[in-house]
């Protein structure tokens, strides 16, 4: 064997062994960093991490999911989204825990909505991939439900653009087709103020007719006092 295919070979070894420790830095640096433990590292997480305990997703079934569960993509073929999860977001997060006040939670609430948008849209982008590790092929009860759920094959809808608020403190809605059309934070419009509007048509209704009622009793009896009136004569 020649000096040349000595060191060829010499160099193989070298570059395969390079290329697993890489390999292993990089899974292992992002399994590092989606524990619970390094996503609380910085204190603002520690609110999202009670709400999450408190929640009806925490022990259903024996199952106690984590930050990562819901905010980081699983499995191998969405480890790049992982790591762009991580590269950016974290980048971003660790830079407003740096220059925001999240000493109380009050002061957390004051961000609640933005925060809630920016992981809302991530879940859109991905075609919320997390919720469908456990929700698999839902089919829930209900025709309105169904029909909803059709949304996802007609209109390219997917589960956060109608599920939200289901786990943290409740932040309102937003319209995430919207905000992407828009390239800003867009909200729902508020369902109870319809429904509001909708009791108060229907009392505004009901009151009509029940003065429309008493004015016909009235009528009626002014009608009935005159015919006595007539019979007395």
């Amino acid at each position: 064997m020649t000096a040349l295919q000595k060191g060829s070979i010499g160099s193989l070894l070298i570059g395969t062994l390079v290329g697993v420790v890489l390999v292993a830095v990089v899974f292992g640096g992002e399994a590092a960093l989606s524990t619970e433990e390094f996503c609380t590292s910085c204190h603002s997480m520690s609110y999202p991490q009670e709400e999450l305990k408190k929640s009806s997703h925490y022990g259903a079934l024996g199952v106690n999911p984590g930050c990562k569960d819901c905010h980081i993509p699983q499995g191998f073929k969405n480890f790049h989204l992982a790591v762009a999860t991580h590269v950016v977001d974290g980048a971003r997060e660790l830079y407003l825990e740096l220059v925001n006040d999240y000493s109380t939670l009050e002061k957390f609430n004051e961000r609640r909505l933005i925060m809630a948008h920016d992981a809302r849209m991530n879940l859109k982008k991905w075609d919320s991939v997390t919720c469908r590790t456990c929700h698999k092929n839902p089919d829930p009860p209900g025709e309105s439900a169904q029909t909803e759920h059709k949304k996802m094959v007609t209109e390219g809808a997917t589960c956060i653009d109608c599920h939200q608020n289901l786990v943290h403190t409740e932040a309102p809605m937003t319209d995430l087709n919207a905000s992407l059309a828009s390239g800003k934070l867009v909200l729902k419009p508020e369902e109870d103020d319809d429904a509001s509007d909708d009791e108060e048509d229907e009392e505004d209704e009901d009151a009509g007719a029940s003065s429309s009622s008493s004015e016909a009793k009235s009528d009626s009896s002014d009608e009935d006092a005159d015919a006595d009136d007539e019979d007395e004569e």
